[in-house]
């Protein structure tokens, strides 16, 4: 187990000092022209790729992997068990740090059936999102939405099931609601939520 919590740690770090050195040519680079303004709706796109490529990779190339190997698995109780957390766990945790940062911009997943009733659509938007992404995924759902007297744009992106854990996790849960999803069907959305000034 202590071979897991170096993997763990190793691969956490490499991301991060990742991030760092993206920042930090970022600062170097004085004579960079400006890059103006971004729609949120771009911004929003630079989010979810970047989510999806970190989830893809976290997804393949450890779970997997780590799982194939058998040298260690993924549980929900990840925490308690010594294990991995699940993909879709790995992906709520770094939206919770992300909420946590005070930069206004939040991002979570939602689904049709959930699991958990924190991970249903929150706001009628969110709801029927969901219903026009189940009929026609390729493309986001957007709109503004307001809390108090905050406007966000929000952008809701199909959440499909990429990998076999997805499918095993959501259909062998005794708490599931629906146990029956197969490899690539739409299991609910990635909502990510960017303040507007």
């Amino acid at each position: 187990m202590d071979t897991v919590r170096i993997t763990f740690r190793a691969a956490t770090l490499a991301f991060l000092l990742g991030g760092l050195w993206d920042e930090a040519s970022l600062h170097a680079a004085k004579e960079s022209p400006p890059i103006g303004n971004i729609s949120a709706e771009k911004v929003a796109d630079y989010v979810h790729a970047i989510l999806e490529a970190d989830r893809t990779i976290y997804t393949t190339h450890i779970v997997n992997r780590m799982q194939e190997k058998g040298i260690v698995a993924a549980t929900e109780h990840w925490e308690q068990d010594n294990t991995l957390p699940l993909p879709a766990q790995f992906l709520q945790h770094s939206g919770r740090l992300v909420a946590e940062s005070g930069r206004g911009i939040r991002y979570r997943l939602i689904g049709f059936s959930p699991i958990y009733q924190r991970n249903a659509p929150a706001t009628e938007f969110e709801r029927k999102a969901l219903e026009v992404l189940r009929r026609q995924p390729d493309r986001p759902i957007t709109g503004v939405v307001s809390s108090g007297k905050k406007q966000y744009f929000q952008a809701i992106y199909a959440d499909r099931a990429v990998s076999s854990a997805c499918v095993t996790c959501h259909n062998s849960h005794p708490l599931s609601p629906k146990q029956d999803f197969k490899l690539n069907d739409v299991m609910g959305g990635i909502a990510i939520t960017i303040p507007l000034e």
